[in-house]
């Protein structure tokens, strides 16, 4: 096990897609699938189980994961530390994102990113809320995209918008002609859901919760786009972000607002050192705000 494989690795458990990492790291995919093999050979152990179209970790992936991020940080702040004294210093932007945000947001933010500030090496991790304000805390990230209020009182947060939490339902539900599902109606539905880590997750839990109530879970993925692959194929529910149905066009999929109440969701800027990062917090506000409108 070497740093290059832990970057493959860490590549594939954040895209679930050995394609969609492979053009991330400017490698073929059966050389990347090559890699991935060779490291479970090294470890003894299955790092990844297929589930329809994605990739999905074991346990033992989750695990590994934990272990290689700081090391994998690590050696990047070691290349620019010593960049730096060839006179190559590159300013970088660590910017930490939620699963449930990410597909409606980064991608355009990224292209606005590099014609704004074309010398800025922008570095995104997909993570949950909790590790996000850890690592803000700990100075491993600048900024946070996620949902506000902050949880941590060390941390400030700068409005974005406003989505807010829908029943999604495979058109043979028993729900599929409601237009609205109240809260109450939601919580008597068996549901595939995002595992307890997950902010969404934790907000369901706290809305059910003043009915006296818990979910009902069937099932559990960590990827929302798993749970979005998977639905189709059951008579399950789940509860996701509006904004989350531009990762999804698939028409076997009905999205319902909640009300009785409404589970409004804010999205916005996580960040640590109101003074330190302004200037970033000022140019990330600007773009985002353009990427929103459109």
């Amino acid at each position: 096990m070497d740093f290059r494989q832990l970057r493959y690795f860490a590549a594939v458990y954040e895209e679930g897609h050995v394609g969609r990492a492979a053009e991330r790291l400017s490698i073929s995919q059966p050389a990347l699938s090559q890699q991935i093999r060779q490291l479970e050979h090294s470890l003894d152990l299955a790092l990844f189980e297929r589930g329809g179209k994605r990739l999905l970790p074991t346990l033992a992936a989750h695990t590994l994961y934990g272990h290689a991020l700081p090391l994998l940080d690590g050696l990047q702040r070691t290349h620019q530390a010593m960049r730096a004294f060839q006179g190559q210093a590159q300013r970088t932007l660590a910017i930490g994102v939620l699963q449930t945000v990410h597909p409606s947001l980064v991608p355009q933010l990224l292209e606005r990113m590099s014609r704004a500030q074309p010398h800025l090496v922008v570095q995104i991790y997909e993570l949950s809320g909790l590790e996000i304000e850890r690592r803000l805390q700990g100075g491993t990230l600048d900024i946070g995209i996620g949902y506000l209020p902050p949880r941590q009182p060390a941390l400030h947060g700068l409005a974005l918008y406003e989505d807010e939490l829908q029943l999604v339902v495979p058109r043979n539900h028993p729900l599929q002609a409601f237009r609205k599902v109240s809260l109450a109606q939601a919580a008597d539905q068996p549901m595939l859901l995002l595992g307890e880590e997950f902010q969404i997750r934790q907000m369901w839990q706290t809305q059910l919760a003043t009915l006296g109530r818990r979910p009902r879970v069937q099932a559990e993925l960590n990827t929302m786009a798993g749970i979005l692959d998977t639905l189709p194929h059951t008579r399950l529910a789940t509860v996701l972000p509006g904004r989350a149905q531009v990762i999804s066009d698939s028409a076997e999929l009905l999205w319902k607002p909640l009300t009785e109440p409404r589970v409004p969701l804010k999205v916005g800027l996580v960040y640590r050192d109101a003074q330190r990062q302004q200037a970033s917090v000022e140019l990330l506000r600007q773009l985002l705000e353009e990427v929103i409108r459109t």
